[in-house]
């Protein structure tokens, strides 16, 4: 058995081996046809569309094109002329080249089938695809939701003489005032949770193992203490939609498509004009010392609005959940532990934070950066009104 395991690991590495030093030559050769492909981006895109024509030489000579004079742009019949900038193109053999007409998504705008031919090297190569209008449900997303935050955004960006960096900060305390309602709720009912803490310990106790007594006295401790137990969970099902919408605006910020959305008094906006440096800080790029500095502020400032918090609660509280063991007559503290649960918002998230923040665009960090800091100032509102 060991014999043939060994012939086998030797046949492997003699065919990685060939792989290795003659399969790109005889791959190249083989690719290398005389043929020039030509294909966009995608088969099928969505008005708006950012298409791209990308042509490939798989042939042994250089080839010349000019994209005014060598390519059409056909739909439904009828010709359309293409509005870009007309340049030479020189693509290399075995090389490619992306012409990209984000510039010119107007002309993409009636939903229906296109055709570019490009001639190159005496014959005509051609290349289809579609263009089609959003479903209803994305249509109405894109109304609600992203159609006004891109609005808002692009005014904040005119009005902070084209700052993406201060736009930021501005849409992120408007979000923080409109939510401020719905965070000092929960911030209000977190505190009155840790305040009961002791009764519900009591109720759990005085009915080990009758989880459906514990459940109904629970909920009527909660009715009467006018606590929500799952009060920060409508808050964060607000926020998340709000934070991806802004995430997916500024991912695609210098897109000319975006302009698509745009109200009729900003239609003349320039995604040109966009400055995405902030204080030194490139907000579209990850990482590197930007990150690490963006990281451990955030983590820090966190720390704070947690540590705030959880202000007030005694040290060594413990209020463990017991759970009965099944097939046994006692009980394990195998249930999730406040103060454990306490610790890890403490330093865990903090830490998670961290980590989102130097993995993600620098503006990740900026907005994150002001939310905790308002946050902060609320959560000390919040505890002088509870400490009277």
């Amino acid at each position: 058995m060991k014999k043939f395991l060994d012939i086998l690991l030797i046949s492997l590495l003699i065919i990685l081996t060939i792989n290795l030093f003659f399969g790109p030559e005889k791959q190249q050769e083989k690719e290398l046809t005389g043929n020039i492909l030509v294909e966009t981006t995608a088969k099928d895109y969505s008005i708006p569309a950012t298409v791209g024509l990308k042509i490939t030489n798989n042939s042994a000579e250089t080839i010349s094109l000019n994209t005014c004079e060598n390519i059409s742009l056909n739909h439904t019949g009828e010709d359309i002329e293409l509005n870009s900038d007309c340049k030479d193109l020189s693509i290399a053999s075995s090389e490619s080249e992306t012409i990209n007409y984000r510039d010119s998504f107007k002309i993409f705008n009636d939903a229906g089938e296109y055709t570019f031919r490009v001639n190159v090297a005496d014959k005509e190569h051609i290349t289809s695809f579609q263009t089609e209008h959003r479903w209803a449900i994305s249509k109405l997303f894109i109304a609600v939701f992203y159609a006004p935050i891109l609005n808002l955004m692009v005014f904040l960006i005119a009005l902070f003489n084209h700052s993406l960096g201060w736009a930021i900060v501005g849409i992120t305390v408007l979000i923080r005032i409109l939510l401020i309602y719905p965070q000092h709720k929960m911030m209000v009912s977190q505190k009155k949770l840790q305040a009961i803490q002791p009764k519900i310990k009591k109720i759990q106790e005085d009915n080990k193992g009758n989880q459906q007594v514990i459940g109904m006295k629970l909920m009527e401790l909660y009715k009467t203490e006018k606590v929500n137990p799952m009060g920060s969970c409508g808050f964060l099902l607000i926020q998340m939609p709000i934070l991806l919408v802004i995430y997916n605006i500024i991912l695609s910020v210098k897109d000319p498509s975006n302009l698509f959305h745009l109200y009729g008094f900003q239609s003349d906006f320039s995604v040109e004009s966009i400055d995405g440096i902030f204080y030194g800080i490139d907000l579209l790029q990850a990482g590197g010392i930007t990150g690490v500095i963006l990281a451990i502020s955030i983590a820090v400032i966190q720390f704070i609005q947690v540590k705030l918090s959880l202000a007030g609660k005694k040290s060594g509280e413990k209020n463990m959940v017991l759970e009965k063991k099944k097939d046994q007559t006692g009980y394990s503290q195998m249930m999730p532990d406040p103060e454990m649960m306490n610790k890890f918002m403490l330093y865990g998230m903090p830490s998670m934070v961290a980590i989102f923040t130097f993995t993600l665009i620098a503006w990740v960090g900026i907005y994150w950066w002001v939310s905790t800091t308002f946050m902060i100032f609320q959560q000390l509102v919040v505890n002088k009104i509870l400490k009277k």
